[in-house]
């Protein structure tokens, strides 16, 4: 009696998520597999993650081919036998059935955009021209049983508006219009004083729905090219939507001068110690948090929750959208360790190879967009943390200041401006208006840090 195959299934790999891609089988059907080795690569909401085998045995049958995407928890993409069984004759089990339909390459969305706007070319004859109207012009022609077609639109992008409305009225009233609502193409009759007219109309009234551009047609007017969205842009756009709608940000603005910051930093390249800016304010921002612990906290929907550990989201822009690696225990880490971190980190989360203990968690979120020439910007908070730093570049301002002797003279200073956003309901205005004092005061005196 043959033994029943070993189903592997698509594993949840982070706690959102809802469905993975295939990107890449890393054995081959016949193969031998010993448990702990890597079976194939998994596109999660988060990064591309190695899934690994449970058991000994051949892989029998790769269900779900590589490039697969959209694949639900608990699918079946592949099946194991033990050694010594026939593996070229495994059949799929009939309980499991063939994969769902979201976990097919993803070729039935874009097939359906051109449904959507397939009902609204069915609703016009061809031969009809057709127009967008405002509230008001398609008010007076319900009033007065008039059709657009009988008129011009002059707004626009081919809008059909008041005023045109407003003439066809006049042309009603002068005897001119007699037939209400023609349903076939315009009148072509010697009666009909518009034809010219319409000819003149928009030569792209704008549809409501534009259709999604064919292949080797890419740029046709009135179409539009969709961008495929990978799982992680598609859950990084949900909880960003989610963050804005659900939590009440609050925002403070301070400037720091950098000064003492790039004196320390030459001295330790001198040490052939090499830490960037961005490790001071990571190592600033850790060691406030330990100053005052309730900023170290999050909501967790019933109220403020303090987070035992300082662990530092530092985010990080990839290909696949942006991701935050998180440093752990960052207070009690020194420099030169905070910067092996970030950049292990960071070339990890570039590759996709982070692994999901490396990027879920975190307690306060630092984003900085100063090696891009921001000056300054705000940044979304990544729930259910309560708080991330906005970080821009740092640049020379001249400021007035007092010499020994009292005399007013002007220094060129190196300022950052940083900007908080902070959940109201953990964080009010005035704790975070002390929390950047405070980050303020431990960066511009590095020795703080040590």
């Amino acid at each position: 009696m043959k033994a029943d195959p070993i189903k592997i299934l698509m594993p949840s790999l982070s706690p959102t998520m809802e469905e993975g891609n295939i990107v890449k089988w890393l054995k081959k059907e016949g193969e031998a597999v010993s448990a702990g080795d890597a079976l194939c690569e998994i596109e999660t909401d988060k990064a591309v993650v190695t899934l690994d085998a449970s058991d000994d045995g051949i892989l029998a049958k790769i269900v779900v081919a590589e490039g697969s995407k959209n694949i639900r928890l608990g699918s079946l993409i592949g099946l194991l036998v033990e050694e010594g069984e026939d593996w070229k004759h495994v059949e799929i089990p009939k309980d499991t059935g063939p994969p769902p339909p979201a976990a097919k390459p993803s070729v039935p969305p874009p097939s359906a955009e051109p449904q959507i706007a397939t009902p609204v070319k069915k609703e016009h004859p061809p031969g009809k021209v057709q127009f967008r109207l405002s509230p008001a012009a398609r008010n007076i022609l319900e009033k007065h049983a008039l059709d657009a077609n009988q008129g011009t639109a002059t707004g626009p992008r081919g809008i059909f508006t008041k005023e045109d409305a407003l003439k066809l009225v006049q042309l009603k009233q002068t005897g001119k219009i007699t037939e209400p609502r023609p349903t076939a193409a315009l009148p072509t009759t010697p009666a009909a004083p518009l034809p010219p007219q319409a000819a003149a109309t928009a030569s792209y009234p704008r549809p409501m729905i534009p259709p999604v551009s064919t292949p080797g047609q890419p740029n046709v007017e009135g179409t539009f090219t969709e961008i495929p969205a990978s799982n992680i842009r598609r859950v990084i756009a949900k909880r960003l939507t989610e963050s804005k709608s659900t939590i009440p940000h609050a925002y403070a603005t301070t400037d720091c001068d950098l000064g003492a910051v790039l004196t320390a930093r030459q001295n330790l390249v001198r040490d052939d110690i090499k830490v960037s800016v961005n490790d001071f304010i990571i190592k600033a921002a850790a060691v406030t948090l330990k100053q005052m612990p309730n900023v170290n906290a999050s909501w967790d929907g019933e109220g403020a929750k303090q987070l035992p550990s300082i662990d530092i989201s530092v985010a990080v822009a990839t290909d696949r959208g942006l991701i935050t690696p998180v440093i752990k225990d960052a207070a009690a880490k020194g420099l030169q360790e905070i910067a092996d971190s970030v950049k292990a980190l960071s070339k990890k989360a570039r590759d996709g190879k982070l692994l999901p203990e490396e990027y879920q968690g975190g307690s306060f979120s630092i984003s900085n967009l100063g090696m891009f020439g921001i000056d300054e910007f705000t940044a979304v908070i990544n729930p259910p943390q309560a708080c991330i730093l906005a970080v821009g570049r740092f640049r020379p301002v001249l400021k007035l200041t007092q010499d020994e002797e009292g005399n007013a003279q002007l220094q060129q200073r190196q300022l950052i401006t940083v900007t908080m956003s902070s959940d109201s309901r953990v964080v009010d205005d005035e704790l975070a208006t002390r929390f950047l004092e405070s980050f303020k005061a431990n960066l511009e005196n590095p020795l703080r840090l040590a």
